[in-house]
């Protein structure tokens, strides 16, 4: 039997005798170290632009059995620039919506700074101050997830998280831990249950010693071989990687495990919460690869009790509208529907 149609047989059997061992540990701990198997996906709305979050989104997630959203967001939609606590309530309106179309949905929704007060891990973006070194940046930082904890403070966390900020980088993990520190209290201060997810450093793809003992939960990364899922992405030179193959005599299911689920299994084991805060395979990489590579990373995160939101929804990640050259795409109320890696994500 196959491995996925081996897990599909095991979640339809009897939950008392085949709950797995992580899962049964895990119990009665707090949302925070224990974080559900969420599943879904990334919305790009306020991500370096501004505009409406789309209630079908939401319904189709919710109607295909998903239950998970991720905001990655760019705080300067809703914030002057000149004057970093005057904001734009029209603009923060449709954070609420979203908020609102998860609860009519079922569908969790995570916020992210995505760009946050003096970083971003997007370099044609210049910040004056830096988030890792400059107590206003982190002033600022804390301003924001204290309004944004204010603001929500109401909302129960099985429907509300906050994810600090995007992928931190070039910073160790004492550093960046001092740095968001002030954030953290700021929200706790105000919803002292509220499920605060830090992602790994180094782009997400290392946990941050420490954190468990604050009680955060960890956000991982699935880009991994970055030369698969990146290939001819402009951001990052992906033009200069070979044509994709998968599996390869170096990078197949084995090292999938070892380098990018093992580390985090260890943090689940000490305590902390892990989910996969973004993956998913950039459109010019062979679908036949895509599919081979995403269903050996879904068996694994299954298997290791991983939620996941692929990066994004509808675009160049998804499956919806991808833009794929070698998809035989299906009509879906006007727009073109990933069939195959739908299914697989269906599955998982």
């Amino acid at each position: 039997m196959k491995r996925r149609e081996f897990l599909i047989a095991t979640a339809a059997a009897s939950s008392a005798v085949l709950t797995p061992s992580w899962a049964r540990a895990v119990e009665t701990r707090p949302l925070w170290s224990k974080l559900p198997r969420w599943r879904g996906f990334n919305l790009l709305e306020l991500f370096y632009r501004n505009e409406p979050f789309r209630e079908s989104d939401f319904q189709w997630i919710s109607e295909w059995g998903f239950d998970f959203v991720r905001l990655p967001m760019d705080y300067l939609r809703w914030t002057d620039r000149e004057n970093p606590e005057k904001l734009n309530e029209q603009v923060l309106a449709n954070v609420d919506t979203a908020v609102e179309f998860g609860r009519k949905y079922g569908v969790h929704v995570c916020m992210n700074l995505h760009n946050a007060p003096g970083f971003t891990v997007n370099h044609s973006v210049k910040h004056t101050l830096n988030l890792w070194k400059d107590a206003e940046a982190q002033r600022q930082f804390a301003f924001q997830w204290g309004m944004l904890a204010k603001r929500y403070r109401d909302v129960d966390s099985t429907r509300l998280s906050f994810n600090l900020v995007n992928e931190p980088a070039n910073i160790d993990a004492a550093s960046y831990l001092a740095a968001v520190r002030p954030a953290i209290d700021a929200i706790r201060a105000v919803s002292p249950d509220r499920v605060i997810i830090t992602d790994g450093v180094k782009w997400g793809t290392q946990p941050v010693d420490g954190a468990v003992e604050l009680h955060l939960a960890h956000m991982t990364r699935g880009y991994q071989p970055f030369e698969l899922t990146h290939y001819k992405a402009s951001w990052v030179r992906g033009e200069r990687f070979a044509l994709p193959k998968y599996p390869t005599p170096e990078k197949g299911r084995d090292w999938l495990k070892r380098s990018c689920i093992d580390p985090w299994v260890k943090v689940r084991q000490a305590g902390g919460g892990v989910m996969v805060g973004e993956w998913g395979a950039y459109k010019y990489t062979p679908h036949d690869v895509v599919l081979r590579w995403a269903e050996d990373l879904l068996e694994l995160w299954a298997e290791a009790g991983f939620g996941w939101a692929m990066w994004n929804l509808r675009g160049t990640f998804g499956i919806v509208d991808s833009g794929r050259e070698d998809c035989a795409y299906e009509d879906f109320h006007g727009h073109k529907l990933d069939r195959r890696l739908f299914e697989l994500l269906k599955a998982y």
